[in-house]
Parts: C-alpha cells; sequence; structure tokens
C-alpha cells in the first residue's frame, strides 16, 4: 500500500503541475490556479488524507522497528563497554603485577650478583692465601732440599778429606790424642 500510495501521489502532483503550466501556457504566462475541480485538490487532499491514515500505522511500525534496533545497538554497545571496561582494568592489573614483579626479578638479580660477587671475592682471597702457603711450603722445602744437599756435599767433602789424610797418614800423636778423646767421650757418655 505504501508504494501504491507513494506511486499515486507523484502521479497527483504530476497531474496538478501539468495542469496549471498549461493554463500558464494558455494566458502568456505563469499564474496560479485557484479552480478547486481543476487543480484536483479535492483528489490531492483525499490522498494525502489515505496516505496518513493507512500509511501511520506502517511509518509508526518501521520507526518502532527502528527504535528498538537502535535500542538493542546502544546496549550491545554499553555491553561491549563494560566488558571492554573490566578487560581494561584486568589488563591494567596485569600490568601492575607484571611490573612488581619484573622489580622483584630485577631486585633479587641485583642481590645475586652482590652475592657472587662477594663469593667471587672471598674465593679469590682463599686462592690468594693458598698460593701463599703453598709457595711458602715450597720455598721451605726447597730450602730444606738446598740445606739438605748441602750437608750432603759438606760431608762428602769432609769424608773425602778425612780420607785423603788418612791415606796420607796421621802422626802418632794425633792417633793417640784422638784415640784418648775418644775413650774420653765414651767414658763419660756412659
Amino acid at each position: 500500500m505504501s508504494i501504491m500510495g507513494t506511486f499515486l501521489l507523484l502521479a497527483a502532483e504530476a497531474n496538478a503541475v501539468h495542469s496549471e503550466m498549461a493554463e500558464g501556457a494558455a494566458e502568456g504566462g505563469f499564474g496560479l490556479n485557484l479552480d478547486i475541480f481543476e487543480t484536483n485538490i479535492i483528489n490531492l487532499a483525499i490522498l494525502v488524507g489515505a496516505l496518513f491514515y493507512f500509511g501511520r500505522k506502517a511509518l509508526s511500525k518501521i520507526l518502532n522497528e527502528r527504535q528498538a534496533n537502535i535500542a538493542t545497538a546502544i546496549q550491545e554497545a554499553e555491553g561491549r563497554l563494560k566488558e571492554a571496561q573490566v578487560a581494561l582494568s584486568q589488563a591494567q592489573k596485569q600490568l601492575t603485577q607484571s611490573q612488581a614483579e619484573a622489580q622483584r626479578i630485577r631486585q633479587s638479580a641485583e642481590e645475586n650478583a652482590i652475592k657472587a660477587k662477594e663469593a667471587l671475592l672471598a674465593k679469590a682471597v682463599q686462592d690468594v692465601e693458598r698460593l701463599r702457603q703453598t709457595a711458602a711450603a715450597d720455598l721451605n722445602s726447597e730450602t730444606e732440599r738446598a740445606i739438605a744437599q748441602l750437608r750432603q756435599r759438606v760431608a762428602t767433602l769432609a769424608l773425602q778429606k778425612v780420607e785423603s789424610q788418612l791415606k796420607s797418614g796421621i802422626a802418632d800423636d794425633a792417633q793417640q790424642s784422638l784415640i784418648d778423646r775418644s775413650i774420653a767421650q765414651l767414658g763419660g757418655n756412659v
């Protein structure tokens, strides 16, 4: 009915315009036709009244559907807004937690680095002390070995000298004095 009504309205307006143009052309100019029957004003009023009466329900229905669709769209948008706000607050909460966790990890890493540094320094001090002790022990053992070698060398040289003197012979006085001294030492120790 809506399409038919629109078509009839356009036909009536075209007829009215055509009538006015024909009258204006006959008179030689543009004018206004006030004849009610010739201009179809009654037909137009009936047509507009019918359109208003029948079209009001359809137009009201369309407008109500459109209003309901808009209200639904607004409710959906508000729901999405609330969901987005909840998601945003959760994301901010997670960001805060992540930042706190990152700070805790950073602080823990710094503390671990300080502990590792102190442990390395303590180990280095222990290693240096152990090396000093090892070096001192090595020096002492080398010194003792050198002293032992010197004693052995002195003893060897003394024996060689004694042997050479024995081979050359000992004087009778020296032999007697050596025997007396040996006997005195043996007798005094006994």
